[in-house]
């Protein structure tokens, strides 16, 4: 199953279309745009391996350069949309990229980038001249190259709690484009997804993140079609599901939430029965906010919990959820181990950190040390999430081990303040953050996005309290509530907590 094999069998079925503009694109159009560009990479000197970069917002032209790459076996880069030009020169020298592929809406960024990267070859999508993306594919012959090979996908971290690696995969199994690799069977027998081609898939993230390019691509690969919103909007995302029809979708918690808080008259105004499975990650998700949605939608939001690295996932679908609330499922691929600190595992329902076993591991891209950290001395590897596996084999996650606040000597775990948070009716996101703190160490801080933020103030302040007081220790209650209008959140919905921490480190600096 390749989309090369549907272009063949259903050339003028859709395999694109744009949620908000419905601009489509068929297999037989994008199998004849990945050919182009693959014959472009040959013709510019790309060997296998070699690797170059893709900035851009979501666009139907990724996947003329995802399936193009996997089609001459070069390694495809994704940049995050949200980086600045340091940050994005940073990850383009890092990963050796010999080319970058941008769109003109990234020229606030691309001037000093061109700085930063001298004679880095560059591509825009509505450039001009010699940078014209359009005019250089169109150059190159839609035929097949000579010399087909599957190409990798090397993705950075999201920067989140230092500068971001890159993760590079192992080989593929076998080189060929076509060959069916290990994930369909996860999308097929794990998540349900249908192999027949019917299958409208909508993706509400941006596809330079791992889950939405991954799950984007395994559709594509079942032969059928990704709705890509340009940009989530609670309402638009229903509006979507019900004007094409979307069987399969994908999404992370603070969506949820979003649409949860939308007009219950709004909520119901829109047809979903089309909606058959939808599938949730990136970060847990509260309980009642996940009990919510299998109310409103039925029995098919479906979890699953992985990373980056690929180096194992777990998976729980909504039945087996409500008799495991707040579970992430057992391993589908990979095995778990939750360790203690001394590297030994610890019995059922004690938090430790989580690894996977498995035979095919990763590398962080010119980071041995980081490589080192992340492996355990039998040889499985970390993503550095904390958690506890039950007595029925299903994982249970804590936080990330580096969002660990250390108060008067307490471990507190931000995770578990962070749900109650957004679980109140007036609350849109919350990030909880260790500050600096002369007596304890660290102070528990909450920086608050309220749903209204004419709310903002001591009286807010003064009504959470009181709603985590009955259900959290009081060494875990935010000694300092920060109401902000918008929190630092990826839009794949990783929250940049490091800004936040940095933010009050620095101003519990001494001055002068």
């Amino acid at each position: 199953m390749h989309p090369i094999q549907h272009a063949q069998s259903r050339p003028d079925h859709p395999a694109i279309i744009m949620a908000g503009s419905g601009y489509t694109v068929t297999y037989g159009e994008m199998d004849q745009a990945a050919n182009r560009f693959a014959q472009l990479l040959r013709a510019r000197g790309f060997a296998p391996d070699d690797a170059f970069a893709v900035l851009l917002e979501n666009t139907h032209h990724f996947f003329t350069l995802v399936w193009g790459s996997q089609r001459a076996g070069t390694l495809l880069v994704p940049i995050s949309s949200r980086l600045t030009a340091p940050e994005i020169s940073y990850i383009i020298k890092d990963s050796g990229a010999k080319l970058l592929v941008t769109s003109r809406g990234f020229d606030d960024v691309m001037e000093e980038v061109r700085k930063d990267c001298g004679d880095l070859d560059i591509l825009v999508i509505g450039g001009e001249g010699e940078e014209d993306f359009e005019a250089a594919l169109a150059a190159h012959s839609s035929q097949p190259i000579a010399d087909p090979r599957a190409g990798l996908t090397m993705l950075y971290s999201s920067g989140t709690t230092g500068r971001p690696k890159g993760v590079r995969p192992p080989p593929p199994l076998d080189p060929d484009p076509q060959a069916i690799i290990p994930f369909i069977g996860l999308a097929t027998m794990g998540a349900g997804m249908p192999a027949d081609g019917s299958m409208v898939y909508l993706s509400p993230a941006p596809l330079y993140h791992a889950a939405p390019l991954a799950w984007c691509s395994a559709a594509q690969r079942l032969g059928g079609t990704i709705v890509i919103m340009e940009k989530f909007e609670p309402e638009t995302a229903l509006a979507a599901i019900e004007k094409y029809k979307v069987t399969d979708s994908q999404w992370v918690p603070t969506h949820f939430v979003r649409m949860l808080k939308l007009d219950p008259a709004i909520r119901s105004k829109y047809d979903l029965s089309s909606h058959r499975r939808a599938l949730h990650a990136a970060a847990p998700c509260p309980v009642p906010i996940k009990r919510e949605m299998i109310e409103w939608w039925g029995p098919i939001v479906n979890e699953y919990y992985a990373g980056s690295e690929g180096i194992g996932m777990t998976l729980i679908h909504a039945a087996d959820w409500l008799t495991h609330p707040g579970s992430v499922g057992r391993a589908i691929y990979g095995k778990l181990h939750i360790c203690g600190p001394d590297g030994e595992e610890v019995s059922a329902g004690k938090d430790g950190l989580i690894y996977f076993e498995n035979d095919h591991m990763p590398t962080y891209h010119n980071d041995p040390d980081k490589t080192a950290e992340a492996m355990h001395p039998k040889g499985w590897m970390t993503i550095g999430d904390i958690g506890h596996v039950d007595e029925d084999g299903f994982l249970y996650l804590t936080d990330r081990k580096s969002h660990m606040i250390i108060s008067g000597g307490v471990n507190i775990y931000p995770q578990e303040v962070e749900n109650l948070l957004v679980s109140h009716e007036k609350v849109m996101d919350a990030a909880v953050i260790g500050a600096p703190d002369p007596d304890f160490g660290e102070k528990v801080v909450a920086v608050v996005q309220p749903l209204d933020m004419a709310e903002a103030g001591e009286a807010l302040e003064a009504e959470l309290r009181d709603y985590l007081a009955p259900q959290l220790a009081r060494i875990k209650m935010p000694r300092l509530f920060d109401f902000r209008p918008e929190l630092p959140r990826e839009a794949n919905g990783k929250l940049y907590k490091r800004e936040l921490r940095d933010e009050y480190a620095a101003k519990a600096q001494p001055t002068g």
